[in-house]
C-alpha cells in the first residue's frame, strides 16, 4: 500500500493495513536474501542514532492492525539483540492522525512509560476500540493507567516531542518507508513482513542485516 492510499484508508477508517502480515505469499524461513524480495538496499542512507553501535529502528503506527499484531514477537526479538545493536522505534507520520498518536508514543517516551504503556495503547486501539485522536480521550485513558494528567499533557504540548516528531518523519522519509510495520538496518537497509514474507522471516532478514552491517562496508 503507498503512502497515499495508507493515509486515505488511515482518515476513513482510523486503521491502516500497512504492510500487510497475513495473505501475503510466503517465503521459506531459511535460505539466502535476496536483494529486492526479502529487503530493500537504500541508495542514499539514512541517519543512523550515534554510539558506534549497529541502528535498528523499528517504525510504527498505533492504529495499523499489524503492527500490533507483530509487536510481540518484535519485542521479544528486541530484548534479545546482542549489546553491540541500538534498537528503537519511531512512529511514522503519514498524516495528522499519525502525527497524534506519534505524540503519544515520544510523551511517554520523555516521561519514562513506554515500557508501561506502549501494549495498552495498542491494546486501547485494538482490543477495546477506544478513540485516541482527540487529546481529551488521550489524556483520560493516561490517568486511567496511572499516568500524571498535567504531566502528560505538557509533554504532549512540548517542543521537545514535535521536535522528535520532525525527526522521525524525516527519518521514515529517509528509509523511503511508505507502510508499517517496517524494520530498517543500519540506515542502509529496511525488510518487512510483507517483503520477506512472515513476521518471523522479517526479523531473521533483520538479524541478517545486522551481520551484514558489521562488515566493513
Amino acid at each position: 500500500m503507498n503512502r497515499r492510499d495508507f493515509s486515505a484508508r488511515a482518515a476513513g477508517t482510523g486503521l491502516a493495513l500497512g504492510f500487510g502480515l497475513v495473505g501475503q505469499a510466503a517465503h521459506a524461513q531459511g535460505g539466502p536474501l535476496v536483494e529486492g524480495k526479502d529487503y530493500v538496499k537504500l541508495q542514499t542512507a539514512a541517519p543512523v542514532a550515534s554510539g558506534g553501535k549497529v541502528d535498528v529502528v523499528e517504525f510504527f503506527w498505533y492504529g495499523c492492525p499489524h503492527c500490533n499484531a507483530f509487536e510481540p514477537s518484535l519485542d521479544a526479538w528486541a530484548k534479545k539483540l546482542p549489546a553491540d545493536v541500538n534498537f528503537r522505534r519511531v512512529p511514522v507520520s503519514f498524516s495528522a492522525m499519525h502525527e497524534t498518536h506519534a505524540k503519544i508514543f515520544y510523551a511517554l517516551e520523555s516521561l519514562g512509560q513506554v515500557e508501561a504503556l506502549h501494549r495498552k495503547v495498542f491494546a486501547a486501539l485494538h482490543v477495546q476500540r477506544k478513540r485516541l485522536d482527540k487529546e481529551a480521550d488521550i489524556v483520560e485513558f493516561m490517568t486511567q493507567n496511572g499516568v500524571d494528567a498535567a504531566k502528560f499533557t505538557e509533554a504532549y504540548k512540548s517542543f521537545g516531542v514535535a521536535t522528535k516528531v520532525r525527526q522521525g518523519k524525516a527519518l521514515s522519509e529517509a528509509y523511503k518507508i511508505d507502510g508499517v510495520p517496517a524494520i530498517g538496518v543500519a540506515g542502509r537497509w529496511f525488510t518487512a513482513p510483507s517483503l520477506a514474507g512472515s513476521p518471523e522471516r522479517a526479523l531473521a532478514v533483520s538479524d541478517a542485516l545486522i551481520q551484514m552491517a558489521r562488515k566493513p562496508a
